[in-house]
């Protein structure tokens, strides 16, 4: 089910893989930005150690991540990212993913941490960097990690400045302890 509980899963193990961006926001974004998170895209996915059958990233205003975030999570407040798997795990990825691009602005631009504490001045990536960051992030929550405690939050965040790294992006999360 996509977040608004629609199937949208090809249901093909197969299938080429295929990562598309959608969503209101993503007119908010520069061409150059776009062609940017798409040729990135292209750079991670080979990288990832598992397949990606289907990844449909929506790019979101606050206003609709605090719906989803409500309908799904039971909170009333935007957060990041989203990730609704549709594939069993050890199967192929096969994932709707929401990404909000104001909290990616917020974050890229040095005005909060990952913890929700203000940051230094200078974040050197940017919205597009950040909105990287959250899809690979919805990519390994769909192929089973987790970062609900801090052992699986360490693993997680390594597993992304790995792949990131190995990229050429160097390491985008700057985050500490959960």
């Amino acid at each position: 089910m996509d977040p608004d509980g629609k199937r949208t899963s090809s249901g093909e193990q197969g299938a080429p893989q295929s990562v598309e961006f959608t969503g209101h926001a993503l007119a908010t974004l520069s061409v150059a930005d776009r062609a940017w998170l798409a040729a990135a895209i292209e750079r991670i996915v080979p990288l990832l150690g598992f397949p990606v059958t289907r990844a449909a990233i929506e790019l979101v205003h606050d206003d609709r991540m605090c719906m989803l975030h409500a309908r799904h999570m039971g909170l009333d407040s935007t957060t990041d990212v989203l990730t609704f798997a549709q594939n069993a795990p050890s199967e192929p990825v096969d994932v709707d993913i929401a990404i909000c691009v104001d909290e990616a602005a917020r974050r890229g631009q040095g005005a909060v941490q990952n913890d929700g504490s203000a940051a230094s001045a200078s974040a050197p990536h940017g919205t597009r960097g950040e909105i990287l960051l959250y899809a690979l992030h919805g990519l390994l929550h769909a192929a089973g990690h987790d970062d609900r405690d801090d052992d699986s939050y360490a693993r997680m965040h390594a597993e992304e400045d790995r792949i990131l790294e190995a990229a050429g992006f160097g390491r985008l999360f700057e985050g500490g302890a959960k």
